[in-house]
């Protein structure tokens, strides 16, 4: 393996700054909201094992609705930047930067062992400045791919050296090469996959053997006639080591999703629930799609889920046609890059100098424009409004890419504008409830009741009816459950409705008994129907499934206060300040209920008041200092 200079290392990393130091003025934008902003995990507050525990948006493991997406190290690199720089975006887009160097370096390392020097420092500079890796690179999510590639190499790269010169088995790089596809793994699920890039390369280019090879040697000792080399020995040994290695990391694995699969809806992916054989033939048409965008990155786009892409349901469909077409094309385009990239292909277009000329010329026009396409693309993700935008201008059929543009709308309060775009995610996917729900909220929000819950009704009556003895969960995303909640908010507001909403919160929870939101929000309307003993009883079960809310042990505090209970009252108001010492309302109700409560006599409520005396007094402190 040819060595990499430092001028090679320092040209990539130039290239790279210079295609993405744009990306340091983006915001975190589209699954970064989730992973980064909403993600308690990065909070120096919570404790360091529950990024081992949580998936990688923060919700706990074991519950149903988590994405099962276990990615513990990229949070913790979330982690350390947020430890250093809060939620300033720059900084997380600047690792990322990094990181992407780092990716291409090792990239070249891994061409240096098929290619030539000059043509795999060509294909580095290729992948340097590829448009696609910009959502991998400029989307701050797609750390878990840039870390996953950088472990996924650097174990590839290891494994290459498992092979001594004597032909012998070297296990001390074997065993960095389990480490680092479980390190690899842990950054992305994808990491794994390395594993089989390591067994056919020790098969067909460390051990050089052929098919027809194998297959006269296995025929052989089938008939009798000989035994296996013991090249041959060492590569089974080899691979039975990598084989048993995937096996258990597949294993824990399972064991950390508790065997539960994550909840998808057609909604997702259309094609993975479909019957035979629109399923497979769709899954095979992905195939030259994917092809062509990396052969022609022009028209890229942030989501291409819901339907995107319309499901092929027979031979005859247009897009197997085109599929057949595009896939040619992209032979033609991989028979010229080999023939102008390989050194055998120079060779032959050395014989004639201007066609050699000629396609150094095409390669620099290739990796100028590659270059341009990334810069420019990279303030695509500067806001989700331009985000969102720029892929409706790719995919117009997709009804999430429209929700998502009245989304950005919606937090620039310019709710109008923000409809316009939820009623089309409506017309482009009728049945979608949550482009529904999103009508109804904005209608709400526009002060026009009505129409906000005709739209809530619509988005009710898309949800599946509950089947006795199935699981509503499966057929069903959870967050779709919201329309009980959001129809039951908007009708409480009349007082003659109390209690078709009560009945509402109580649907939402027969169909899901850990909808933790049910509880408080009927709580809530429990305590406005005057029956304190059932808000009590809805707080406690949603503490069951939420012992760290400091609002649940707050609102269970109010309660108490309503059945005439103060000391209660204070020893929940002091649970509530002990998770969230700044809860204003805890502390401020807290404070009232002690000045008008009698003397305490026990010393335990003496202890309760003391505490939330010294917390009050801490507060106001704190408050009077900020005043200045």
């Amino acid at each position: 393996m040819a060595v990499v200079s430092w001028k090679e290392i320092c040209l990539l990393t130039g290239l790279v700054v210079g295609c993405y130091w744009n990306s340091l003025f983006c915001g975190f934008v589209f699954d970064d909201v989730s992973a980064i902003l909403d993600n308690k995990d990065l909070r120096p507050t919570t404790p360091l094992q529950n990024l081992f525990l949580n998936d990688f948006w923060g919700t706990p493991m074991s519950e149903e609705r988590s994405h099962k997406s276990y990615r513990p190290l990229t949070v913790l690199t979330f982690r350390l930047n947020y430890l250093f720089s809060k939620l300033s975006s720059s900084s997380y887009h600047l690792l990322n930067v990094v990181l992407h160097a780092v990716v291409c370096v090792l990239f070249l390392h891994f061409c240096r062992l098929l290619l030539d020097r000059s043509t795999s420092f060509v294909a580095a500079l290729l992948f340097a400045v590829h448009p696609i890796h910009t959502e991998a690179v400029t989307g701050v999510v797609g750390r878990a791919e840039l870390l996953s590639s950088i472990f996924l190499l650097a174990a590839f790269l290891a494994y290459t050296k498992s092979k001594g010169t004597d032909h012998s088995i070297v296990w001390t790089p074997i065993i960095s090469t389990v480490f680092l596809v479980a390190v690899a793994t842990l950054c992305k699920e994808q990491g794994i996959t390395v594993i089989g890039i390591c067994c056919i390369y020790e098969v067909f280019v460390a051990q050089g053997f052929t098919l027809p090879m194998l297959t006269h040697t296995l025929l052989q000792v089938l008939r009798g006639k000989d035994g296996f080399p013991y090249a041959v020995l060492q590569t089974l040994l080899k691979l039975i080591v990598l084989i048993i290695s995937t096996l258990l990391l597949v294993i824990v694995r399972v064991q950390v999703i508790q065997s539960q699969l994550p909840v998808f809806t057609r909604f997702d992916n259309p094609a993975a629930i479909s019957s035979t054989p629109t399923r497979q033939l769709t899954f095979n048409y992905l195939l030259p799609v994917n092809a062509w965008l990396l052969l022609n990155p022009s028209e890229l786009c942030c989501d291409w889920t819901m339907g995107t892409i319309p499901l092929v349901e027979t031979l005859l469909d247009p897009q197997p046609q085109i599929s057949i077409f595009g896939l040619f094309i992209c032979l033609i385009q991989i028979f010229s890059l080999f023939l102008l990239s390989f050194s055998h292909g120079f060779k032959l277009l050395s014989q004639r100098g201007g066609l050699k000329k000629m396609s150094w010329l095409l390669m620099g026009i290739l990796l100028t424009t590659h270059a341009v396409k990334t810069f420019n693309r990279n303030w695509d993700w500067e806001s989700e409004y331009t985000l969102f935008t720029s892929a409706l201008k790719v995919n117009r059929n997709n009804a999430k890419l429209w929700n998502n543009v009245g989304h950005a709308l919606e937090n620039q309060n310019s709710y109008e504008r923000a409809l316009r775009y939820f009623l089309q995610a409506t017309r482009v996917q009728p049945d979608d409830i949550g482009a529904h729900m999103n009508v109804g909220r904005t209608y709400k929000n526009l002060n026009r009741s009505r129409e906000a819950e005709e739209a809530y009704i619509i988005a009710k009556s898309l949800m599946p009816q509950i089947i006795p003895g199935k699981k509503y969960a499966t057929r069903v995303a959870p967050n779709h459950l919201n329309v009980y909640i959001n129809l039951a908010n908007l009708i409480r507001a009349n007082d003659s409705r109390l209690e078709e909403a009560d009945q509402l919160y109580r649907q939402a929870i027969s169909m899901r008994p850990d909808f933790k939101q049910a509880y408080i929000s009927r709580g809530e309307l429990l305590l406005k129907m005057n029956k304190p003993s059932e808000a009590k009883d809805a707080y406690l079960r949603a503490l069951e499934l939420d012992h760290s809310n400091a609002d649940l042990w707050y609102n269970l505090a109010i309660v108490n206060i309503e059945m005439k209970d103060p000391s209660e009252a204070l020893k929940n108001f002091n649970r509530a300040l002990d998770l969230n010492p700044q809860h204003k309302l805890a502390l401020f109700n807290s404070a009232l209920l002690m000045q008008e409560s009698a003397p305490f006599p026990s010393n335990e409520s003496k202890r309760t008041k003391s505490s939330l005396s010294d917390k009050l007094a801490l507060y106001i402190t704190k408050k009077s200092r900020r005043s200045y």
